[in-house]
């Protein structure tokens, strides 16, 4: 997969862009691993680093602050759509996102809109399934203490 782009689809927002400055570290049949940073400036976080396990549905995220200082784990439950003729791949956002803060806290965040999106019918229901299964399996991981499992795989390239 060299040379691969990478976009960003949203439902809502309804959008597709193209991750143009994300630079990607690693690629294998199951992960890919970039670094980044935000798209626009915001004051709340400035760079990061992304896992996409391709055959699991989860986007891994480590949110850094400006001086470099961990903001969050943000795990986004998404769908992978690879198109080899411009070798590209496609990530939907399927809304439901999980957070882990440096303290350990854990929220669930957007689960009402996947409703939304389900209500708009801008997802199929089969959608929704596929977002509640994959958001069950990361709960899992997370309330079983194996999230290391998952966030491994970056920490790697930050050591």
């Amino acid at each position: 997969m060299e040379n691969l782009k990478i976009y960003r689809k949203r439902m809502i927002p309804d959008e597709c862009i193209l991750l143009k400055d994300d630079v990607i570290l690693e690629v294998t049949d199951d992960i890919i691993i970039t670094s980044w940073k935000t798209l626009k400036p915001r004051r709340d976080f400035h760079h990061g680093y992304s896992c996409y396990y391709l055959k699991l549905g989860y986007k891994i995220s480590k949110f850094y602050r400006e001086d470099n200082t961990l903001l969050y784990w943000y795990c986004d439950i998404v769908n992978y759509d690879y198109k080899e003729e411009d070798n590209s791949l496609i990530v939907t956002d399927l809304l439901a996102d999980v957070v882990i803060y440096p303290d350990g806290y854990i929220k669930v965040l957007d689960i009402d809109e996947l409703a939304i999106a389900l209500e708009k019918k801008l997802c199929s229901p089969e959608i929704v399934t596929q977002a509640l299964r994959k958001l069950d399996g990361l709960l899992n991981i997370i309330y079983d203490d194996k999230f290391e499992t998952l966030s491994a795989k970056i920490e790697n390239w930050i050591k």
